[in-house]
């Protein structure tokens, strides 16, 4: 049996050796991407990206953490590419230096949804700042991510036009999880609170209990998403010519029809709208 083990570990050594050379190239070819959860939850980059792969030969590996943590990891060099939805923030770290060029890849929306008791009433509502003044005024239980991602950073910009002090309400009402879109749904089905999360994500969250969305339909719920080139002059490591395909598929015919066909229980998560 041992000869047996030995003989295997010996041949798989060889197989290695006679393929180094060209596993390594095989490897090497890959870009890593600084995404946000709503992109990786939602289910749509495991839908999109073997597609990608298989016409291009290029791996991508996805970092999926909030949109905030993206940025300084892309900033740091940490990445080739950067997909997130904090438009003005993106814009910053291009006009900073951070990224070549920023461009629309897709967009979706966010929602409110909160527990069959509505107790601040607002289920049914359209206009996002006078729901979220109704649900401060209540003091009714809110679960906010905290981590400064683009969903966290769209909630606090409702809050400041409600003009409501979230800051005075935290560990009270107000529960900042500090958590992934996910991970904070679940806190807040879990403590009967309301939530703000992308749509895309709530659709695929499998533990919505007797939740619904509960405020939809504001304009100022429009939630668009950016792709970016982290920038090679500054981060000299920066795979260029990988990381610009990837961008050029996203953005092109392929990938915006990618976007678009994805679905989950027959609804549309994504609307491609690269120009």
């Amino acid at each position: 049996m041992l000869k047996r083990v030995y003989f295997s570990l010996a041949m798989g050594l060889a197989a290695l050796t006679a393929t180094g050379p060209t596993s390594a190239v095989a490897q090497d070819k890959f870009i890593v991407v600084q995404s946000t959860t709503s992109t990786q939850n939602s289910g749509l980059l495991d839908a999109i990206l073997p597609e990608f792969s298989k016409e291009s030969g290029i791996e991508v590996r996805v970092v999926a953490v909030g949109t905030g943590q993206a940025i300084k990891n892309a900033e740091n060099g940490d990445g080739d590419v950067l997909l997130v939805h904090a438009k003005p923030a993106e814009e910053k770290f291009v006009a900073e230096g951070g990224g070549v060029e920023r461009f629309d890849v897709m967009y979706n929306d966010f929602v409110i949804v909160g527990p069959p008791s509505d107790p601040a009433g607002v289920s049914g509502m359209n206009d996002a700042v006078a729901a979220m003044r109704k649900i401060a005024e209540a003091k009714a239980p809110f679960a906010s991510r905290g981590d400064d991602s683009g969903t966290h950073k769209a909630e606090q910009r409702l809050w400041k036009q409600a003009g409501v002090d979230v800051g005075a309400a935290s560990g009270d009402w107000y529960r900042e999880t500090g958590s992934g879109m996910g991970a904070t749904l679940n806190t807040g089905v879990g403590m009967g609170a309301y939530i703000l999360t992308d749509r895309a994500t709530w659709i695929s969250f499998g533990n919505k209990g007797d939740f619904a969305v509960a405020v939809e339909g504001d304009p100022k719920l429009f939630n668009q998403y950016g792709v970016i080139l982290v920038n090679p002059k500054k981060h000299p490591g920066v795979k260029v010519a990988e990381g610009q395909a990837f961008i050029d598929w996203l953005t092109g015919e392929k990938g915006q029809a990618a976007i678009a066909n994805y679905k989950v229980d027959g609804q549309q998560l994504f609307f491609s709208n690269a120009k």
